[in-house]
């Protein structure tokens, strides 16, 4: 079962094995925003941005607009000036559009010096990239029946050598789908399928491979291009002339009940088709976005290959399914890959983007109004770009912002450094500010625990603010919040509670907390109660 399904279940009942007992280990200091009125704390940071120059000159550019010295940010756009004319005139049109637009979103008033202008660079940028443009000879291999629909998909076949089990040998192998989106032979899949190819702490023998659906025979080798582990989708490459290939719809013009139809290799058999409706379009299993539900049969071996619609289009990519209960199937939106594509051309793992901020959407009514900040890292770029708690933000380089969703769709059109505009309202007022996207950690909640005392970290953690009760103890608090919905919510606390934290844990690779506590529930009379908490360390709502 794929990973963000497995989170998903997590909140329910969490299973992980805990391992590494830790006592209640607070950050030695916690990050305070510097006072740049002071020539010392100044001074120091002009050295900093020279040192971050030389590999993550956006970053540069962004710390030297957040100093506010005239000087160093001229310094510094100039470099990036520079290094967008390099990627232009070297035809690097990736490179040039993250610049671009980071120049853009900073106020530079020198981009027409480059020669061309967004629109320009960004076609440039887009012209090559498989299955996102429909040109003449791509058109000619669409598929004009449901048995073409079948020759435009592939069996994905990862060979893994010999297991040994029980002292016998038995071959190893992974088979997933896939399916073809360009004459060129490129080909989309889940990245779980792949994983074993990319993952550096794999050890021993692995080779990719595909076989058509007509030729179920012929093992034809093929290699990664890219991968997003996040969105579980990557991009292959066979060198083979399709059949045909599939071309992508717009999965956001689907509605609940209508028909689609899943192909792929379930259990090793080749192009089998099954159909079913759209059961559900929201569901929450992935950190980023929503995924669709369905209930045509899926069953292993499916992942990685199409949803189609009535005209043959792709709709969605299968990801998993609970083999358990019958007709209850996931599948990712196409517009994620559609999203996804440019980076995973661009080749290799696919790194997503966060501020350090967790929140959720603000709503008046039925009607949502904007993403309310409820956390802030120390130390993370929301916390450096003066972003509080309470702030709700309302636009992203201009485009309205009226829920977590939006921000999510934003964010997802970028890799880190890039430099983003948002705007945002505080105590009814309207301000602007430059925020750098820095890498999405694995496990965010980890890295926030790792950065903030008990006191701040629990918020994002499990919805529970705490303030010190004693003064004699570090490990006394009262809860002086709680987010709706949280685990805290949902576990019974209330505001004015007192707690005792008495262990803190994490499962091995981090990416699952487990507390255990004493407490005084106001909601159960306030008897004195020993109990144990515990959550995902990644959620859609750390952006």
């Amino acid at each position: 079962m794929n990973k963000s399904v497995v989170l998903f279940f997590l909140s329910v009942c969490l299973s992980c094995v805990f391992s590494g007992c830790m006592s209640i280990k607070q950050p030695k200091e916690v990050f305070a925003l510097p006072d740049y009125t002071e020539d010392d704390v100044k001074e120091n940071e002009k050295k900093r941005i020279e040192q971050l120059s030389k590999d993550t000159p956006v970053q540069a550019l962004w710390r030297a607009v957040l100093l506010g010295d005239e000087e160093t940010v001229s310094r510094y756009e100039d470099n990036l000036i520079e290094l967008l004319k390099k990627a232009v005139a070297e035809e690097d049109y990736y490179t040039a559009s993250n610049y671009y637009g980071s120049l853009s979103a900073a106020g530079s008033k020198r981009l027409g010096e480059i020669g061309l202008n967004a629109r320009q660079i960004f076609s440039k940028f887009y012209a090559d990239i498989p299955g996102l443009v429909l040109n003449d000879e791509n058109k000619k291999l669409l598929p004009k029946t449901m048995v073409d629909c079948v020759n435009a998909t592939v069996t994905i076949w990862v060979d893994k050598g010999i297991k040994i089990q029980n002292g016998a040998g038995y071959a190893d192998r992974v088979i997933g789908s896939g399916f073809f989106i360009d004459r060129r032979g490129y080909i989309v899949t889940n990245h779980h399928v792949i994983s074993d190819l990319v993952d550096p702490k794999h050890e021993g023998y692995t080779r990719l491979f595909i076989k058509l659906a007509r030729d179920s025979e012929t093992r034809i080798p093929a290699k990664v291009i890219g991968y997003d582990s996040v969105l579980d989708l990557a991009l292959l490459k066979a060198e083979i002339d399709p059949p045909f290939i599939l071309a992508l719809g717009s999965s956001s013009d689907l509605s609940i009940g209508e028909k689609v139809s899943a192909i792929g290799t379930p259990l090793g058999l080749h192009g089998t088709i099954t159909s079913g409706i759209i059961s559900a379009v929201d569901r929450k299993l992935f950190t980023t976005g929503s995924v669709l539900q369905i209930d045509a049969a899926v069953n292993s071996g499916n992942s990685g290959g199409p949803c189609i619609d009535q005209q043959m289009r792709v709709q969605a990519i299968v990801f998993a399914g609970i083999l358990q209960y019958q007709g209850l199937n996931f599948a990712i939106p196409v517009e994620y890959l559609r999203q996804d594509l440019p980076f995973l051309y661009h080749g290799g793992k696919r790194s997503h983007t966060w501020i350090g901020a967790y929140g959720h959407t603000m709503r008046e009514g039925l009607t949502e109004t904007g993403l309310e900040v409820q956390y802030v890292m120390p130390g993370g770029v929301a916390n450096r770009a003066g972003l509080k708690k309470g702030d709700v933000i309302t636009f992203v380089n201009g485009k309205r912002i009226s829920s977590l969703e939006n921000l999510q769709d934003i964010f997802r059109n970028y890799v880190p450094e890039n430099i983003l505009k948002l705007e945002y309202s505080r105590d009814s007022e309207n301000y602007s500010a430059l925020v750098y996207l820095d890498e999405r950690p694995d496990q965010p909640g980890y890295e926030i625990y790792r950065s903030d005392l008990l006191t701040g970290s629990f918020i994002p953690i499990f919805g529970m603010g705490l303030s010190s009760s004693s003064t004699m103890s570090s490990r006394k608090f009262v809860i002086d919040e709680i987010i709706k919905g949280s685990v805290a919510d949902e576990s019974g606390f209330s505001v004015t509670d007192p707690v005792m934290i008495l262990e803190v844990r994490f499962n091995e690779d981090n990416s699952a907390i487990s507390v255990n506590l004493s407490t005084r529930k106001k909601k159960k009379g306030y008897l004195d109660i020993t109990m144990g908490i515990g959550t995902s360390l990644d959620s859609p709502y750390y952006f």
